[in-house]
């Protein structure tokens, strides 16, 4: 599995905008105009945007359970 480390630029990425490229990564692998090795790099890249956008809601998450159990 990817890691952040391999594609350090992405942890300065907002949510949103990484969310943006997995949808491009994904539109890109999908359609199939890209070489193996680029589609094994692309593919990292995208488990690394997931993973980030997975770390971004699950903070959320956690964010809107501590409001909720203040109140």
């Amino acid at each position: 599995m990817a890691t952040e480390t391999e594609f350090p630029e992405i942890a300065d990425l907002s949510y949103e905008q990484a969310r943006d490229e997995l949808v491009d990564v994904v539109a890109r692998l999908e359609g199939g105009q890209v070489g193996l090795e680029d589609s094994m790099t692309q593919w990292r890249r995208g488990e690394a945007l997931a993973a980030h956008c997975r770390a971004w809601l699950d903070q959320a998450e956690a964010a809107l359970a501590e409001q909720s159990a203040e109140e």
